[in-house]
């Protein structure tokens, strides 16, 4: 084996894929960090079947992120549990390797696009949004 090979690397790990999208989370303009102390961040390999019944999806790489919850504004029902965020780690990868997007923006752009959903924001809001916190 030659002495200049590089060492084995390791698909970062939910950990990881977790402290990016809390640093992605954090970067946030006032006053939309006013508004996250009671979201839920979870980071999972994949989807469960359930999830992907309910959307219509037969890949579980088709989904990379997921908001549930209801947007800020909208009254609060019975039986409501805290809004979240989930990251597929798996799918998030997947689409890294395949785009060749730097990983910490790929998950900024996922985590944006969800919390966007917190916040009822459109399309066009979530990219300027996006920009505003993209290192």
């Amino acid at each position: 084996m030659p002495s200049n090979s590089q060492p084995p690397r390791f698909a970062p790990t939910k950990e990881e894929i977790e402290t990016l999208a809390l640093a992605a989370l954090n970067r946030l303009p006032s006053p939309f960090t006013e508004h996250l102390s009671d979201v839920v961040l979870f980071v999972e390999d994949f989807a469960d079947a359930a999830i992907l019944k309910e959307m219509d999806l037969s890949d579980p790489f088709e989904l990379t992120g997921l908001y549930t919850g209801r947007s800020i504004g909208q009254e609060a029902q019975t039986g409501d549990g805290p809004p979240t965020v989930h990251l597929f780690r798996r799918p998030l990868l997947d689409e890294w390797v395949e785009t060749g997007v730097p990983l910490d923006a790929l998950i900024t752009h996922v985590v944006v696009h969800e919390i966007g959903h917190h916040f009822g924001l459109s399309d066009i809001d979530m990219h300027v949004l996006e920009d505003m916190v993209t290192l």
